[in-house]
């Protein structure tokens, strides 16, 4: 893909950082992209894309890497599979299903933890890519439910809060526990 070329070179990429929840950048909402923004976020990229596949994870948003601005990174191929790597810039969901499908997901601000979440089973999206081209793309399955989940980032919702209180608390517990055996 144009402007990803560093792709080939992803295990010589220092990986950045990845936010552990509770973090505030986490909660927040993320502002919007501005053609001023794009030169850092190109020099973001790299670090990025290698956090997410060395974690390994599918999904990557900017608040989870501590820069508040809204544009994510998804990619859902599988192992066996080339990378089709996506940067959404300034995503929206503009259209979804009002089939649900239940899929349990992850997260990499959320290590280790895991529930099902019921979301619209596809999506329609509008992006701009890196060339600045506005891009309207339909997503079902897997791909439907990683920008909605990266889109829910932007809006400073992490996949617990579409949880009872109860599976919430009991998975930010859980975290908090083993973050604290890691120290």
């Amino acid at each position: 893909m144009k402007n990803l070329e560093f792709l080939d070179r992803l295990d010589d990429i220092a990986p950045t950082s990845i936010l552990v929840a509770p973090q505030p950048v986490l909660s927040q909402v993320a502002r919007d992209v501005r053609p001023e923004d794009m030169a850092a976020i190109r020099e973001a990229l790299p670090g990025m894309f290698s956090a997410m596949y060395k974690a390994p994870g599918i999904g990557l948003a900017a608040p989870q890497v501590g820069i508040s601005q809204r544009f994510v990174l998804v990619d859902v191929a599988r192992e066996d599979e080339p990378r089709n790597p996506m940067v959404l810039i300034n995503p929206e969901i503009i259209d979804s299903s009002e089939t649900l499908a239940a899929r349990e997901e992850g997260c990499l601000s959320l290590p280790n933890q895991y529930a099902e979440v019921i979301r619209p089973e596809s999506i329609r999206v509008r992006y701009r890519d890196l060339e600045g081209q506005t891009i309207e793309q339909d997503a079902s399955d897997l791909l439907a439910t990683c920008i909605q989940h990266e889109i829910d980032h932007l809006d400073g919702i992490l996949f617990v809060d579409h949880l009872s209180s109860l599976k919430r608390n009991m998975i930010m517990r859980r975290l908090a526990k083993e973050q604290k055996r890691r120290r």
